[in-house]
């Protein structure tokens, strides 16, 4: 206990509370089982890593503005039998993260585009890249906004750097002239560099309607759909669905 007692504060002025939080635990499994010195180092250490492995995960989390409850053990594929299943657990390995590729859900309100974009930018989180999970027209409202306080061109190079960018309810809101430049420069900055999902409830035939000016159009979607898969989700409202569900519940209990 007095050696423990002088490591202790040593592993505090360190930093090092995963090992701090488990010095006791893993001295006393070293006494009974009888590591050797270096056992016992490599258990501490790994206690460490996961420590701050996790810290990690919590920070990138916080920072990507997911739904934590959007994931792929929250996501009832059979309630929608029309999603291929297969096809998007191969994208949820996020090889495509590493091909640079863009990925885009496409269908009405509902079906779950937003949830399994989210679902898999947990995945993307979990194997340790930064993701950015946004509605397209605030976020460009808010880069926008980086012009009052001088913080423009911050705002605008974070979101360009992000090794996933997700832009929820794409072409639902118009954007201003400025706010289409700034959509423009993202998707040039971004080609061939960095992923993009996209979800959007309008065909995709209608996306270069999103910018006003036809050869700024033109040459961002070149850009956008030259490394791009594309899932069209089609089917009923899961949420007016549960919402039926509830009404019918409620009607029989009474």
């Amino acid at each position: 206990m007095a050696d423990l007692a002088v490591l202790k504060p040593k592993l505090t002025r360190l930093k090092l509370s995963g090992m701090l939080d488990s010095l006791q635990q893993r001295f006393d499994e070293a006494v009974a089982q009888k590591w050797s010195f270096s056992d016992f180092l490599e258990r501490l250490l790994q206690d460490e890593v996961e420590r701050r492995d996790s810290k990690q995960l919590a920070y990138r989390l916080i920072k990507s503005g997911l739904d934590p409850h959007k994931t792929f053990e929250s996501f009832d594929f059979s309630f929608n039998p029309k999603i291929y299943e297969p096809a998007i657990r191969e994208i949820a390995s996020c090889q495509f993260l590493h091909d640079k590729e863009n990925v885009f859900f496409v269908g009405p309100s509902g079906v779950g585009k937003s949830h399994l974009a989210q679902a898999i930018g947990h995945e993307a989180v979990r194997r340790g890249h930064d993701v950015l999970f946004r509605r397209t027209a605030p976020l460009f409202r808010w880069i926008a906004a980086g012009h009052g306080d001088s913080s423009y061109a911050r705002r605008l190079k974070s979101v360009i750097s992000v090794p996933l960018l997700i832009l929820d309810d794409f072409g639902l809101q118009a954007l201003s002239d400025e706010q289409q430049n700034d959509l423009y420069e993202v998707l040039c900055e971004r080609y061939e560099s960095a992923s993009t999902i996209i979800t959007s409830n309008r065909d995709f035939g209608e996306w270069p309607s999103v910018f006003s000016n036809p050869l700024m159009s033109s040459a961002a979607m070149d850009r956008l759909v030259h490394h791009a898969v594309k899932f069209v989700i089609e089917g009923k409202s899961y949420r007016v669905e549960s919402f039926s569900s509830r009404q019918q519940r409620l009607t029989a209990s009474n």
